[in-house]
């Protein structure tokens, strides 16, 4: 229910692709190297990452990648749309996801819960069935503090204090 995310640095082969294709948001440094490597082992990737990185880069991308298991950069990582952002160091990396984890946690975690959901559920439907589930979805928090702590803020002019996700 919580988002997962995933922070690079060195090597991501094989079962760890598999990993990090199951994250909802992936970071890396530029020094980080990737592959989909089953393929040079006389395998198919079995954990997920067939299934999942086609969603992610595409099917042409995707198929390359594991068809050659060849190793790439986190920069090409980034350009491919398998990572959000490629830091410079470690340590840029560390700081920058950590912020980012903090921004996340600091909003609502119905909505946070609620958007992962929605994004989850929306890949297997119409745009129309998954309109419908998310207005679903939200009428069911319409009354929730969290709405009524967001308006609060919001009229007062303060940040939003919400309870922990």
């Amino acid at each position: 229910r919580k988002p997962v995310i995933a922070s690079i640095h060195g090597a991501c082969i094989g079962g760890g692709v598999d990993i990090v294709t199951a994250c909802d948001v992936r970071y890396c440094t530029a020094e980080a190297y990737f592959s989909v490597k089953e393929v040079n082992l006389g395998i198919a990737a079995d954990l997920g990452t067939l299934q999942r990185l086609p969603a992610i880069v595409g099917y042409g991308r995707a198929a390359e990648l594991a068809l050659t298991g060849r190793n790439f950069s986190g920069l090409e990582a980034k350009e491919l749309g398998l990572v959000s952002k490629s830091f410079a160091s470690k340590e840029d990396l560390d700081n920058g996801v950590t912020k980012i984890a903090e921004e996340i946690a600091s909003k609502s975690p119905l909505a946070v819960v609620g958007t992962k959901a929605v994004l989850l559920k929306s890949r297997d439907l119409s745009v129309e069935q998954a309109l419908d589930y998310v207005a679903t979805w939200n009428s069911a928090t319409l009354f929730s503090d969290d709405i009524k702590e967001a308006v609060s803020a919001h009229v007062h002019k303060r940040n939003p204090v919400f309870a922990k996700l």
